[in-house]
């Protein structure tokens, strides 16, 4: 069991997988479930490396044992006190009641907060040492990535970064954990869907850590929420650190809210002429189908954004009303935005959407559309002509790329 678990030198993997739950956070869903990573330093002194979800303690604390059997733990460290991570601190604390919880100055306010807990502390400050024996730790201050107490652990000896929630994804880990002994296709949309809804607001906070990590030789990546990177800890960073300065794709997101299909007409006739312009990726999302942490992954993704409401009791189409203020939460920047409304007999949506368009400062691309009940011919030319203006501002892009 102790080779299966290991990862590099004296680290384990100890971590756990939910595949009941349905939405993380009560909010984002979980079509392939999600893992809870905890990892343990099996050295001179023994440390682990963030817990799990309390649901998850039983098995959780066999994994440990299975490696160091009755021995005690003498550090645990804290690198992010979200519950799904903190949460089987107390019971860690009974088991192991000698232990030392590490962690920085914001992280202590939490422990005593969530769990009563003021035993043994060591407080530590950005770049601080520890020695375990063989593996020489240093801690790095992330605050914001993304609450205030996050930090990241450097296994020095091994190039190891315990990132906490940087760098995560959704996703159970099944029979692997390593991405060299599994198959990551799902991971790298769930990765992005992770970010783009759990850390998304904080890009420049992501930034500043990347410039903290930038120096250290780092080999392994071990988040606390999805594989633990090896060969494709480049990859991983490169997608955070585009993520993290809004950097999107050449493509187009549209989103609508429909009642009749008379709205979803006037966002095909948009798409349509998106693809005669050349632009080949375009997302049509249904915000009656689509939960939006799959909208917002997708915003984050592409650089143009066209969205579309119908007039509902005087007021945007209520799963459009709900999704904008997620986007504006977001702060995302370097977007283009297109929009268009429809009524029956006062125009209300276009008016709502000129709001948002004001608060998001997005840069608005060709002129919005206003259909009073159904298509007609100069609705539909109006519609072309909003997919032309996107298209050729993303080929401007296009154009300064190559020279």
């Amino acid at each position: 069991m102790e080779q299966k678990t290991k990862i590099k030198g004296k680290v384990h993997y100890v971590g756990v997988n939910d595949r009941t739950k349905a939405l993380f956070e009560g909010l984002w869903p979980l079509p392939y479930g999600v893992s809870y990573n905890s990892y343990l330093i099996d050295d001179e002194k023994i440390a682990l490396v963030d817990t799990v979800d309390i649901c998850y303690f039983e098995v959780f604390l066999h994994k440990i044992r299975s490696v160091i059997g009755d021995r005690p733990i003498d550090y645990l460290i804290i690198n992010h006190m979200e519950p799904d991570h903190s949460g089987s601190l107390s019971l860690i604390k009974q088991y192991y009641p000698n232990i030392t919880i590490v962690g920085n100055k914001q992280t202590f306010g939490m422990v005593e907060g969530f769990y009563g807990i003021t035993g043994e502390q060591l407080l530590i400050k950005n770049a601080d040492p520890l020695d375990l024996g063989y593996h020489k730790l240093r801690f790095y201050l992330t605050p914001m990535v993304h609450w205030p107490e996050t930090m990241m652990t450097f296994d020095e000896t091994e190039g190891i970064i315990f990132s906490g929630d940087g760098f995560g994804a959704f996703g159970t880990l099944d029979g692997g954990f390593i991405d060299t002994r599994m198959n990551t296709d799902i991971f790298w949309e769930e990765m992005i869907r992770y970010y783009s809804n759990i850390v998304g607001k904080y890009g420049s906070a992501v930034q500043k850590a990347l410039e903290k990590l930038a120096p250290l030789n780092i080999t392994t990546i071990c988040s606390t929420h999805g594989p633990v990177w090896t060969e494709q800890r480049g990859k991983v960073i490169d997608l955070y650190d585009r993520l993290s300065r809004y950097e999107g794709e050449e493509g187009v997101v549209i989103v609508y809210g429909t009642m009749y299909g008379n709205t979803e007409q006037m966002a095909e006739a948009i798409a349509l002429e998106l693809s005669a312009q050349g632009i080949k990726n375009i997302v049509l999302h249904n915000v009656n189908k689509s939960h939006s942490s799959y909208i917002i992954s997708d915003i984050f993704k592409y650089k143009g954004l066209i969205i579309g409401s119908a007039t509902y009791c005087n007021e945007l189409y209520p799963e459009i009303g709900s999704l904008l203020p997620k986007i504006l939460l977001r702060d995302m920047k370097n977007r283009y935005l297109g929009y268009f409304g429809s009524f029956c007999w006062s125009s209300a949506a276009l008016r709502r959407m000129n709001e948002f368009a004001e608060k998001s400062k997005f840069e608005i691309v060709g002129e919005p559309v206003d259909m009073k009940i159904s298509m007609d011919d100069l609705i539909y030319s109006q519609c072309e002509n909003m997919g032309k203006a996107m298209a050729d501002r993303l080929k401007q892009d296009r154009e300064t790329s190559q020279d």
